[in-house]
Parts: structure tokens; sequence; C-alpha cells
């Protein structure tokens, strides 16, 4: 443990449409400051790299060019490519960053429109699929192979964006830091100084009156470790009645419905944030498939259930909550 002289840095600012914080604990304060702002800065960076919505990013010029041609892009961003395309061979395709001609037919790219005919979804599932997105090494160069392809990194730029802000904390120095990106991606380091580890709390989820506090589901403890929490409310789309959660399942086109919270812990951010995302969308049965592939890793998921939640579990501890009816 630090000494009671241990110094104390928070530091918060927005970027990839979410607010990313960050504590940092240490000797040096000078040291701790300009460690806080160098990795915010580098999460900036990822986004200007990443982000479709900027024209210039080379993802945009991607998603603008790679249809009718090969494009070049730099060592990093391919890295990261052959990562993802991993990651999507891992969980049978259920992490996806060829998801975005579906999350515009849903109206997640806020253009205005939304596809929900039959027709329109088809098309656009026929566009999605990392076995399309074709690779040169030798050449750094990214193709598509259907055309309206479109890469979104919406699954994994924050979890990427935070294993770099941790690498920059290691290189300073740094041993206990938290930072997160709006609370659905989180990396420990080290552990604060009254404790021996960094203790999450994940919440159930909201019931019909938004005002009533959520209870506890679980308390994740992180040491060196990052956590990634996927759920279907919070960016939400309607068809008729009914409403949906914003995570799309590539291999149907059809929103994620097997499950309402997955829970994911592994070594790096990266990884927590696609596989939570591929747990969402395989639900509970998911558990057992990702925690063999990934041993060493924990994960939760919960689900609908006939008279409550159905949960399960690989090595995340979890409270006991009934629904909220049945708790009056």
């Amino acid at each position: 443990m630090k000494s009671s002289s241990t110094a104390l840095v928070t530091v918060a600012r927005e970027a990839m449409a979410t607010r990313f914080e960050i504590a940092l604990h240490g000797e040096n304060l000078v040291n701790l400051r300009a460690a806080a702002e160098e990795a915010l800065d580098e999460i900036q960076r990822v986004e200007a790299m990443l982000s479709w919505r900027k024209p210039t990013s080379p993802v945009a010029l991607i998603n603008a060019r790679a249809g009718h041609e090969s494009v070049r892009v730099n060592p990093e961003l391919f890295r990261l490519l052959e990562r993802c395309r991993e990651l999507w061979e891992q969980t049978n395709g259920a992490f996806d960053i060829t998801v975005g001609p579906l999350m515009r037919a849903y109206g997640f790219h806020k253009d205005g429109r939304q596809f929900t005919d039959e027709s329109a979804l088809a098309e656009a599932r026929a566009a999605c699929g990392m076995q399309h997105l074709q690779l040169d090494k030798a050449g750094l160069t990214v193709r598509f192979a259907r055309p309206g392809m479109h890469l979104d990194f919406g699954a994994v730029g924050k979890g990427y964006a935070l294993d770099l802000a941790v690498e920059i904390f290691r290189e300073t120095g740094i041993e206990h830091a938290l930072i997160h990106g709006g609370t659905s991606s989180v990396c420990g380091i080290g552990h604060p100084p009254d404790a021996d580890c960094w203790k999450i709390a994940v919440e159930y989820p909201p019931g019909e009156n938004a005002d009533e506090p959520l209870p506890v589901l679980s308390v994740v403890e992180l040491r060196d470790r990052a956590l990634s929490v996927s759920a279907v409310w919070g960016r939400v789309f309607r068809i008729g009645q009914d409403v949906f959660g914003h995570v799309i399942d590539p291999r149907t086109g059809a929103p994620a419905q097997r499950a309402l919270l997955s829970i994911w812990t592994s070594e790096t951010a990266t990884e927590a944030d696609a596989l939570s995302t591929a747990l969402l969308t395989e639900g509970c049965d998911g558990v057992a498939d990702l925690s063999a592939s990934h041993p060493g890793s924990t994960g939760l998921v919960l689900a609908e259930g006939e008279e409550s939640f159905e949960i399960r579990s690989h090595n995340i501890e979890w409270l006991p909550q009934p629904r909220k009816a049945d708790a009056n």
C-alpha cells in the first residue's frame, strides 16, 4: 500500500461520444498530471483515426473508397483490423466491425433514415461480414469485396483507446490507475491506496420507475485487468411499439434479444469490449463457449426469465435480485 503522502489526480475529457475519466495515485504529482493529459490526448488521437463520422479519418476514407479500390492504411490501423478479424473468428461472427450497414439501416447513424422493411435489411445484412474484408499485409491495404460495406468500431474503439492509455501509464511509471470510458469500458492498474484492487459495481437493468436506485448485480474486482459491460438499453430504436437496443447481431441482421446485459473481463480492454458485445448477442449459452476459448477471463450474462432474471456466470459473483414487480 502507498503511504498517506500519496497524491491523487483525477481528470476527464469528452471523446468518442462519451466521457473518459482517469484517477491516478502516486508520489509525483507533476508526473501524474502529465501522464493523465497524455493519455487523454492519445484517446482523442484514436478517435480521430477510427471515427467514421470524421470525413478526414482513415476509417472514413476506407468506407468511402474501399468498395472501388485498395486503400493503404498505416501499420497501427492494419494491426487493429487484423485483431478485429481474430476476435470475429473467435466469436463465430458475433463480434463484427463490418456491422455498419445494419447500424445505418436501423437509424443509429443519425442521418434521418431508418429502414425496417425486409428487403432493405436483407441488403444491409449482405454487406456485413469480416469474410468480405480483404486485408493485404504485404501492401498494408484494405478492400471491400461487397458493395455497401461500412466499418464501425463502436463496439471496440473505446477499449482500444483505453489499452493505449494504459501503455502510456506503464511507460511513465504509473503503478496505480483507474480509467474508464462511459463507465462501460474500464481498466484498473494496480490498486487504490486503501484497497487491494479496484472495485467496480455493475447494476441490474433499470425498471419501470426510472427514479428508483438500481440494485447492484455484481462488484467486479480489477487489478491489472479490463472490464467491459454491454447492455441493450441506453441507445435504442423503435419499431411500432417495440423497443430494441443498439447491439445488432451481424449474422442475422436482427437486434440482440438473447440477453439484457453482459460482463466480461480480460487482460486487454480491446478483447473485453469485443467479447462482452459478442456475449450479449449469444446470450446465456455463450458463456461456456467463450470462457472455454479464453482461459483466465471471466464473464456473466443476465437475460429475461419467466419469473425472474436468468443469470449465467463464469467466475463472477453476483447478488440475487428479483424483478421489481416481485419485490413489491
